[in-house]
């Protein structure tokens, strides 16, 4: 896989291409804009490129863990950087939260990485939640997804709690309906839901998120019906009944380390790993889309970088509400 080096710029064809720039503004997101940072901190996109393109270069799982570890933050208590915060005896934060301990370490280590380079440079200047959301930019364009540009100028969160984390994140054996009530709730619709679950594009399962599809679906029909046969069949052998259920499976068989549409092509074919992956084919509102964004990396790729764009709008923290950790993973 080809990757940019860290000081090149991005082809102007692709930026003009994909590049998003927001015109509709979230609540409390008002001061986010793609070059907030000019004046302060003008080199800290190519800092943060850096230290992605070579964690990326050391494992492939680089990408899937920290594009989930954005939102994962995003979808509790909004965009902040809370996520990051280690656990201390007297707060058990959100990465420990049940939801949260699958959280894959590659994702913390590039940002934590990613962050004390651009101390270096431009010390108390740029959030935590900032340089999540350029990581997250990088690691999805590097491995073949869209570029789009980051608005930035979040604040870090004051606080983080494994009790504000349940029924913030969306589950993977929610109808559509409790699924599309998780976005709304974070003022994101039916088309985010969409494209957004791309996400699932990279990165790796538990076998425990879908191993009920294979063996206890319904009474008299173990196997749930929408699975692909062969799908099943594989999924079955990497986690047996009853045990394994720590195993990993990757998200997407076809192209695992590349970011791209082929995710929908899979839930055409019956090829979803979560149940909430399959669902988007299986209901009628959401299935023309999803062949709508099968059938064009273009559109895939407007979408999908319209979608993150949105999402990294949500909770957006004033100075009233947050800060500028020095560190990501305790508070000052």
């Amino acid at each position: 896989m080809a990757l940019p080096s860290a000081g090149k710029a991005l082809p102007l064809v692709v930026v003009l291409a994909v590049a998003v720039v927001a015109s509709l503004a979230q609540p409390g997101a008002a001061d986010l804009r793609p070059n907030y940072y000019a004046s302060s901190c003008p080199n800290v996109e190519a800092i943060v490129r850096g230290v992605v393109q070579q964690r990326l270069q050391a494992t492939i799982r680089t990408v899937g863990s920290t594009v989930r570890l954005f939102f994962h933050d995003c979808f509790v208590e909004g965009c902040d950087g809370s996520v990051l915060i280690e656990s201390t005896p007297r707060n058990q934060a959100e990465k420990d939260a049940p939801d949260n301990r699958s959280l894959a370490p590659e994702g913390f280590d590039t940002v934590r990485s990613a962050k004390a380079a651009v101390e270096a440079a431009c010390p108390d200047t740029v959030s935590c939640a900032d340089v999540l959301a350029l990581a997250t930019r990088d690691a999805i364009f590097m491995s073949g997804g869209p570029f789009f540009q980051v608005e930035l100028g979040r604040l870090d969160g004051l606080s983080s709690t494994a009790s504000s984390v349940p029924g913030q994140l969306p589950e993977p054996n929610q109808s559509m309906d409790q699924l599309l009530a998780v976005f709304n709730a974070h003022g994101l619709g039916m088309s985010d839901l969409v494209a957004l679950s791309a996400a699932h594009s990279v990165g790796l399962a538990h076998c425990s998120k879908f191993a009920s599809r294979l063996y206890s679906f319904r009474p008299g029909q173990p196997t749930d019906p929408t699975l692909n046969p062969r799908y099943a069949s594989f999924l079955a052998s990497k986690c047996p009944n009853g045990g394994g259920a720590d195993s990993l499976v990757l998200m997407d068989q076809a192209t695992p380390s590349r970011f791209d549409n082929q995710y929908y092509r899979n839930l055409q074919d019956g090829g979803g790993l979560l149940a909430s992956d399959q669902l988007l084919y299986a209901d009628g509102r959401t299935r023309p889309a999803v062949d709508s964004l099968a059938n064009s990396t273009a559109a895939f790729h407007r979408a999908f970088a319209d979608a993150i764009v949105r999402l990294g709008r949500v909770g957006a923290k004033s100075s009233a509400r947050g800060n500028i950790r020095k560190r990501c993973d305790v508070f000052n």
